[in-house]
This record gives C-alpha cells, sequence and structure tokens, in this order.
C-alpha cells in the first residue's frame, strides 16, 4: 500500500496535532518534522522516528517528501506554501488559509500552476453532526434557509496573547477573536446556510493588553439566498464557553454546540400544535457524548476531525482528485472576515464580501 509521506512545519500549538493524526492514518507516514528552534525538532524527531529539519527549503529538497503540513503563523501561510508547491509538493495549511485575499489567491494559483493539491485545515466540515446538517439541508430536509447564526463564545488569557510575538498581530494574526479563534464556525455557518454577500460590524479590543486586535467582534449577515444571520466572535467570555451555530429554515431548525447537535426539529416531527407554537417529539441527540472543549483553552482541542479531513487530503492525493476542502473553499471564511474588518473601520457601514 502506497503510504503519502508528510512533514510537519512548525512545532507550536498545532504542529503535534498534526503528527498525532498523520500516526493514525494508515496510508500516510510522518516522514519529517521541521522548526527553527533546534531542540524541538530534534525531540519531535526523536519521538516520532522521523527526520529533523531546521531549514525549510533544505527539507524540501527531499525527494521523498509528498505532503507539507504548514502550522505556522497564519500571515506565513501563503509564503511557505508557494515554496512548497514550486517544490513539487502537495499542501495542507492550517487555518486561516492567509491573513489576506492577496497572499489566499497567490497560495491558490501556485498550487494550480504547480499541478498539486492544495487544502486548508477546516475540520469541523468532518465532524459527524455538521456533515449531517449539511447533507440534510442540501436535501432540502429544512426548506428555506432563513437564518444562519455563529457564535464563538472563548476566553484567551493575556499569557496566551503574551506567549508569542506573533499573536494578536495584523501581519501575523491577521486579526483576533475572528481570524484566529471564530475562523472554523465562520466557515460552518456559511457551508451550512450558504454564501455570505454582505455584513454590517462592529470589533473592539476590551478585555487585554499589548494586542493590536479585536477580542470581540459582531456582525448582522446577509446571505445569497436572501437569508439574515448574526456573526460574534470572542475571546473575553470569561472563563469560556461553546461554540454554536443557529440554522432555521421553513421546515425546520438545528442548533448545534460545540459540533454537536443540541437541537434538530423538522415538520415530520410535528406531532401536534396550538395557535403559538407546534409541539413537536423530543429527538434523542446522543447529549450524553464527549464534546469538543474549545472554549477556555486552546491545549483542549482533540484530534479526531483533523484526523478525518488528513485522511481525505490524503486521498485526495492518492486518488488524483480535488480535497473536500479546497482553496477556493478556505478562501470564503475568509474574506467574511475581512469584510467584517472592513466594515467595522467604516463605522458598520455594509461591505460586501469579495467572492472571488
Amino acid at each position: 500500500m502506497k503510504k503519502i509521506r508528510c512533514a510537519v512545519v512548525g512545532l507550536g500549538a498545532i504542529g503535534p496535532t498534526h503528527i498525532k493524526s498523520i500516526q493514525e492514518i494508515e496510508n500516510a507516514e510522518l516522514y519529517a518534522v521541521c522548526d527553527i528552534v533546534p531542540e524541538k525538532a530534534e525531540k519531535y524527531a526523536a519521538e516520532n522516528g522521523c527526520k529533523a529539519f531546521t531549514d525549510f527549503d533544505t527539507m524540501l529538497q527531499d525527494p521523498a517528501i509528498d505532503l507539507v503540513h504548514i502550522c505556522l503563523p497564519s500571515g506565513m501561510h501563503a509564503d511557505f506554501g508557494i515554496r512548497a508547491a514550486k517544490a513539487g509538493k502537495n499542501v495542507l495549511v492550517e487555518k486561516p488559509i492567509d491573513v489576506t485575499l492577496e497572499a489566499a489567491d497567490r497560495l491558490i494559483r501556485a498550487c494550480h500552476e504547480a499541478g498539486v493539491v492544495l487544502s486548508c485545515i477546516s475540520q469541523h466540515r468532518f465532524d459527524p453532526d455538521i456533515a449531517q446538517a449539511k447533507a440534510d439541508i442540501d436535501a432540502g430536509k429544512l426548506g428555506r434557509i432563513v437564518f444562519g447564526g455563529s457564535h464563538t463564545k472563548w476566553y484567551r488569557s493575556q499569557e496566551y496573547y503574551d506567549s508569542g510575538d506573533w499573536r494578536g498581530t495584523w501581519e501575523l494574526d491577521g486579526g483576533g477573536a475572528l481570524m484566529n479563534q471564530s475562523v472554523h464556525y465562520v466557515d460552518m455557518v456559511q457551508f451550512l446556510a450558504g454564501p455570505v454577500v454582505e455584513v454590517s460590524a462592529q470589533t473592539a479590543c476590551l478585555a487585554h493588553e499589548r494586542i493590536e486586535v479585536e477580542d470581540v467582534a459582531v456582525a448582522t449577515l446577509k446571505f445569497e439566498n436572501g437569508a439574515l444571520g448574526l456573526l460574534e466572535g470572542n475571546t473575553a467570555a470569561f472563563p469560556g464557553f461553546v461554540t454554536r451555530l443557529d440554522i432555521y429554515g421553513t421546515d425546520g431548525s438545528i442548533i448545534i454546540e460545540d459540533n454537536k447537535f443540541k437541537e434538530y426539529v423538522t415538520r415530520d416531527d410535528v406531532v401536534g400544535s396550538n395557535f403559538y407554537t407546534p409541539e413537536v417529539k423530543k429527538k434523542e441527540l446522543g447529549a450524553d457524548a464527549p464534546k469538543e472543549k474549545t472554549g477556555a483553552s486552546s491545549a483542549a482541542i482533540t484530534n479526531n476531525a483533523h484526523a478525518s479531513q488528513i485522511q481525505d487530503v490524503v486521498n485526495a492525493i492518492l486518488e488524483g482528485r480535488e480535497p473536500a476542502v479546497t482553496g477556493e473553499k478556505a478562501r470564503a471564511p475568509l474574506a467574511i472576515i475581512l469584510a467584517v474588518y472592513e466594515s467595522a473601520r467604516n463605522g458598520g457601514k455594509p461591505v460586501k464580501v469579495n467572492q472571488g
């Protein structure tokens, strides 16, 4: 069985999650790790029986590498991805794809020109309940979507922002509570409710010091299908709470908290009605299932959905197809977030989303 040989670049907060995920995939192999801190590269290489590099371009010269996982600060994703693509390597970047549309488009174009696979981590598309919601919405089970809400109510301490010079900067973090923490559920709301065409927003830094970016953001959304929506991004919600999606349709509604169904009701569940509210059967939605807790600490993130997405990328390379999350699909949540920032800079005036 052919195995895709992977190299993980950047061994900070999320790099080890990629390492663990690769090791769980039968047709993938951790071939190399790379970090500018020699001790860190050597530590992970020794623990995982793979090669260690401290220079990215030297690593790219190794012909054995098939897939490069870029787990660097967000504003470095495109530049490193382009270098990997030009070396003939397939590319998987962490979220967001980068921090500007110009950089994202350069990366997408470079991977197309090199004929390599490009994907960007959006692992929650692979969570079972979110995948089920997407399939059911596409099948029309909720009728016409009329509202989509995305709420990320997390907490990040001052120490979190102080832990790296790049954190909380426009240049390398690209933003704050929206760009870093909320990008996943920004992606999920447009994945489920449809493309966002316009936003009106306000942002602020209210609970942290020494950062350039927002820790609270709110926006109203207009979707391409006519639906309206709300967006909240927050890293000041002490001590950290849930991520939540609200998707309402003419024939049903879904509420998802921390990637699990909280409520899911369609007209098929109605057993009676009164003047105000239909009476519905209560679904058993697996409330006792363990939830991925991410509100209080980024260290709490599990790797289950990462492994599912990396498996899809590995299969795409082997099968000669596009991955489920292409560069173009990863561009969409970035465009929404950048439109939110533009609206906030302009006093909340409506801003059209650059859909490319």
